[in-house]
């Protein structure tokens, strides 16, 4: 589909979390194979040295399982972003990977965050809080989409459960929220019949024509729909010998 441009599909679209997976996969995969930790790369709160993690923190995860807890949403979302959004996509996520942690590391415990989590709570506010402000009837559908899949991660933005950086999901969410707000995207307008356009004359309208001034249909004369072009053909005839 596609309206003017927007909302136009394209393998491209497919390259961004693709690549996003492979990059958090990799990682793990080389702490795993090495037996090395990059843990103290993540973010830690009110530490100079811990601002790194602002950078690296999304490509550190602690577990298989937290691995492929973030995988899929990062995917679907990172995807989502890019489709509806592409004309902001690359500015959205990095303003909200680095406000995130920004935020992380002034509101978090004093421990290391790591994990992408923080970057799919940013995708899901935005992709969410952008398709209310807008209005447009394919991104609330999309706003919607996002709360019955994932509603339930807004839990986890409250320190409910052990091990969870629930300051990094806060700070993600809220990242989103401030981006969907301030970030401007051209959405495209509705359709316009002629007859709600400025320039539109009744008088050249030819189904109006068909009406006269008191309402009523008019049989049009069988001269004015005809074509007023007329073939005419022209033969020779040949002379036998």
């Amino acid at each position: 589909m596609s309206e003017h441009g927007y909302f136009k599909f394209s393998l491209e679209l497919l390259l961004v979390p693709l690549f996003g997976l492979l990059a958090i996969w990799s990682v793990f995969w080389f702490e795993t194979t090495f037996g090395v930790s990059f843990n103290k790369y993540g973010v830690l709160p009110r530490n100079l040295v811990g601002l790194r993690g602002v950078v690296f923190s999304p490509f550190i995860h602690g577990s298989v399982e937290h691995l492929y807890n973030n995988s899929i949403p990062l995917a679907i979302l990172g995807l989502a972003l890019f489709y509806f959004y592409s004309q902001k996509a690359w500015r959205i996520l990095l303003w909200g990977w680095f406000l995130s942690g920004l935020l992380t590391w002034s509101i978090g415990r004093d421990s290391y965050h790591i994990g992408a989590s923080g970057i799919i709570y940013v995708l899901a506010s935005f992709i969410f809080f952008k398709g209310i402000f807008e209005k447009h009837f394919r991104l609330i559908a999309l706003s919607l989409a996002v709360v019955f899949v994932y509603g339930s991660m807004l839990w986890y933005v409250f320190p409910i459960e052990k091990g969870i950086s629930w300051e990094g999901h806060l700070s993600g969410f809220m990242a989103g929220l401030i981006l969907a707000k301030l970030v401007k995207i051209d959405i495209p307008g509705p359709k316009k019949f002629d007859w709600e356009k400025e320039d539109y004359n009744e008088e050249e309208d030819e189904f109006l024509k068909h009406f006269d001034e008191d309402g009523n249909f008019m049989e049009r004369s069988k001269g004015e729909e005809e074509d007023s072009t007329k073939v005419v053909y022209h033969y020779k005839r040949k002379d036998l010998d």
